[in-house]
Parts: structure tokens; C-alpha cells; sequence
């Protein structure tokens, strides 16, 4: 995708982004409320004409090749697209139908896949939150596609339940699937992202790798604590550029997070002869490179 832009009227709602999502990925999509990350997904979904630049979904440009790009992707919205007053196996066998796929083992396979064979008989009315999220994936699954669009999948979910998708999301990389995430949890993009990507006001203001991205945060530090005041005093004397706290004897050393630097700290404990009771390293998580980047936003407020 290439300057991309769209505006209603005149509010601009997408200023000339650009990115590249690799065949076999996971590429999620932060930003908080009305950055236009429901926008750009509607795009690349074919449901909404971009006013300008270029963009191809599975090799297909999305203005002129609507009908491939919708045989190539799924899409599972926010909310569970399901009927609940058919039975989970119902579900499936519909989506098998109006997709024309015939073999009724693909319907068996997804109920397997997907843990859902003891309620496949059941109305998705008796459904927990989890099983739907599960079965509308599932539909989601028939014919293959290429590439698939996920919005939240893991909202309201437990911990548990959460984990399941975020297993079930590994276990279509590893066949080949590539996904585009957006997501609320940023520990569930930082767990599942190959790239991420940040948008803010229209723009995209930053892309990476999670460490990558964690990277341009400074406040990564080395904290060192001590039982013995006299030690932490020593090194607190010593150490000039340290935060100390005198409340619970522990010094805080600015560091990148490196190997490097990290060996250099255990070095200069040792040529010293100061020994901390506890070492640890801190870096910056997504949660503050979500905050820093999207300027005056809350982190729960992530686009839908």
C-alpha cells in the first residue's frame, strides 16, 4: 500500500500512508480512537473506495480486482457474525454453502481444529463468549483464504480463552495464513505481531518490529537493590548518574537494555567490589510506545 488517502468532506481521515504486510505474517494495527484504523481495514477489504494512492491485496489491486480480492481474504469482525439459532455445525455447513465448498469434511475438520465437536450439535444461543469467538473463526476458515482480517478478536474474553485464540492465530501463521490485526490489548500485540504499526491522526507515525518499536522509548534502566545501606551507599556514591531511592536502598542506571551494557554494569559491580542482592533490567514496553507516539491518547483507547 502507497499514499493512501481518504477524506469525508473536509475532514481527512487518512494522510498518505504506506505499508507492506509479508505473505505469512502477523501485521497488527494500533491507534487510538479515530486514528483510521477501521477505515484503512475497510479498504483493504474492498468495502470502501480510497480517494487516492495504491493499494493490493494478494497481488490484486483493490479497485479494480474486487472479486478476487474478496476470494483471497476472511473476515471476523468484532462481534461474533454467528446465527445463534442454528447449532455450531449449522453455522459452518452454511458458510460451507454459500461459499460453495461440498466436502462435508471440511465442516468436520474446522469442529476438530477449533475444539468444537462435543457443542457442535448445540444452538450457538448456549454458546460462551470464547466458543463464538472460535466458531466464527472457524466460518471465517472456509475456502481457504489467503489472508485473513481480525478486529479484536479477543475482546471480553477471559485469560483463557484469550490464550486459545492467540494459539489458534500462531497455528494459521505456521500454515501460511497472513494476518492483519487490530487489536485493544497491546500485550496481544507485542505476543503475536511480527510488525506493528502505529497510527495516529490519519498518519502513520511509527512501524517495526516490537523491539524495534520499544527501542525509540528511552527510560530503559538497570536497577540494582541492597540490603546492606553501607553497599548502597558506596554505590550510590560512586554510580553519578544513578537514581537513587533511599526507601527501598535500589539504584536505577539509564541503559539501552544491551548485552553491552548490562556486562558492563556486572563489571563494574565486580571491580569494586559491590555486591547488589538483586539485579534486574527494565525496557520500555508497547504500552509506552503506544502512549509516547499517539501524544495525549489513553492506551485503552485503541481504535475499533
Amino acid at each position: 500500500m502507497t499514499g493512501l488517502r481518504k477524506a469525508y468532506g473536509d475532514k481527512v481521515v487518512l494522510d498518505g500512508i504506506d505499508f507492506e504486510v509479508a505473505a505469512g505474517s502477523v501485521y497488527s494495527m494500533l491507534g487510538p480512537n479515530g486514528a483510521g484504523k477501521t477505515t484503512t481495514v475497510n479498504v483493504l477489504t474492498t468495502l470502501m473506495t480510497a480517494d487516492a494512492g495504491s493499494v493490493r491485496v494478494a497481488g490484486h489491486d483493490v479497485a479494480t480486482g474486487i472479486k478476487q480480492v474478496r476470494a483471497a481474504i476472511g473476515v471476523t469482525g468484532q462481534f461474533a457474525a454467528v446465527d445463534e439459532l442454528l447449532s455450531g455445525r449449522e453455522n459452518l455447513q452454511l458458510m460451507a454453502d454459500l461459499k460453495r465448498v461440498r466436502s462435508r469434511d471440511v465442516v468436520t475438520g474446522l469442529l476438530e481444529r477449533f475444539d468444537l465437536v462435543e457443542s457442535a450439535d448445540k444452538l450457538v444461543a448456549t454458546y460462551s463468549g470464547g466458543m463464538r469467538r472460535k466458531l466464527d473463526l472457524a466460518m471465517t476458515l472456509i475456502g481457504k483464504p489467503e489472508i485473513i482480517f481480525l478486529d479484536e478478536p479477543t475482546t471480553g474474553l477471559d485469560p483463557r480463552s484469550r490464550r486459545t485464540m492467540w494459539d489458534i492465530v500462531r497455528g494459521l501463521v505456521a500454515d501460511g495464513t497472513t494476518i492483519f490485526l487490530t487489536t485493544q490489548y497491546l500485550d496481544e500485540a507485542d505476543e503475536l505481531a511480527d510488525r506493528i504499526a502505529v497510527l495516529n491522526h490519519g498518519r502513520l507515525v511509527a512501524e517495526g518490529t516490537p523491539e524495534q518499536l520499544k527501542r525509540r522509548i528511552p527510560g530503559g534502566h538497570v536497577r540494582l537493590r541492597f540490603t546492606d545501606p553501607a553497599a548502597y551507599r558506596s554505590a550510590a556514591a560512586t554510580l553519578r548518574d544513578a537514581t537513587t531511592d533511599d526507601e527501598t536502598l535500589s539504584l536505577r542506571i539509564p541503559s539501552d537494555g544491551s548485552q553491552r551494557e548490562l556486562r558492563s554494569v556486572l563489571d563494574w559491580l565486580d571491580s569494586v567490589g559491590i555486591e547488589a542482592d538483586e539485579l534486574s533490567l527494565h525496557t520500555p514496553d508497547l504500552d509506552d510506545v503506544f502512549l509516547a507516539l499517539t501524544e495525549n491518547t489513553t492506551k485503552e483507547a485503541i481504535a475499533r
